[in-house]
């Protein structure tokens, strides 16, 4: 099952919402034919689609 929250920037998770979560990280990642797992060399070829901050280049990074 998949759950989802939206948490805006100024409120924090409650202390099930983190619960939930630390359980969640101790789950292994179950692949399928959908989503089936990439090799090294897949892995290597991938690229962000939005680069995080201090990955953008100065034209790509906003205000």
């Amino acid at each position: 099952m998949i759950v989802s929250y939206s948490i805006t920037k100024n409120q924090k998770p409650t202390p099930e919402q983190i619960a939930e979560i630390r359980e969640a990280a101790k789950r292994p990642i179950v692949f399928d034919e959908d989503c089936p797992e990439m090799t090294e060399e897949q892995l290597k070829q991938f690229k962000r689609v939005h680069p995080r901050g201090e990955d953008a280049g100065p034209e790509r990074k906003l205000g």
